[in-house]
């Protein structure tokens, strides 16, 4: 048997009810907006897509490192900080500013690297074989050190040295691209 209350009871615990829940979803939504708020935010500051090296500033898209100079982009494999500096003196980039390029390259990712940034500076870019190298069979165009001309290939010892306008950018296979990088870096002037 149900016990008999008064109407007044009932009301009242019914509102001590309704104030409970009303509490308890209160705390809820108070403390679900702090723990978001502050949960919600990064304390880092630090920018693990980007480096800064001497004042210019690389950034990390899709695994190649990115420079913006001037009205220019440059893209490398690497930045500065993994190749490091190279006691070397090159031409600028004032050099090859509207003037053909010439490479000749036993390396075609270092190559690359060479024609997607320094070509958009030069009038052209085009493969040539040096005075004195063999280069049967492969019809181009035979060049010399007078002319703007980079030559990359393989060597035991790796070096970076440039005779005139030609710049020879020797080393073993596996730290071409590095060398290049290295190259592009001194004439670009950020090391």
């Amino acid at each position: 048997m149900r016990k008999i209350t008064s109407k007044y009871k009932e009301a009242r615990k019914k509102k001590r009810s309704q104030l409970i829940v009303g509490l308890v979803l209160i705390f809820i939504m108070f403390f679900s907006v702090l723990g978001y708020a502050l949960g919600g935010k990064d304390t880092t500051t630090q920018d693990s897509t980007g480096v800064i090296y001497n004042g210019f500033e690389f950034e990390n898209q899709n695994g190649l490192w990115t420079l913006y100079r001037g009205n220019f982009l440059f893209v490398f494999a690497y930045n500065p900080e993994q190749v490091g500096e190279a006691n070397i003196n090159v031409n600028t980039l004032d050099n090859y500013y509207q003037k053909p390029l010439y490479i000749s390259s036993e390396d075609v990712e270092a190559e690359t690297e060479i024609a997607r940034n320094i070509g958009q500076l030069a009038l052209r870019t085009q493969p040539a074989c040096l005075e004195f190298q063999n280069c049967t069979g492969q019809n181009l165009p035979t060049k010399t050190c007078e002319d703007n001309f980079i030559i990359i290939g393989v060597d035991d010892v790796p070096y970076i040295v440039q005779e005139d306008n030609c710049v020879f950018i020797k080393g073993p296979r596996e730290d071409l691209l590095q060398l290049t990088d290295q190259f592009l870096f001194k004439t670009i002037g950020i090391t």
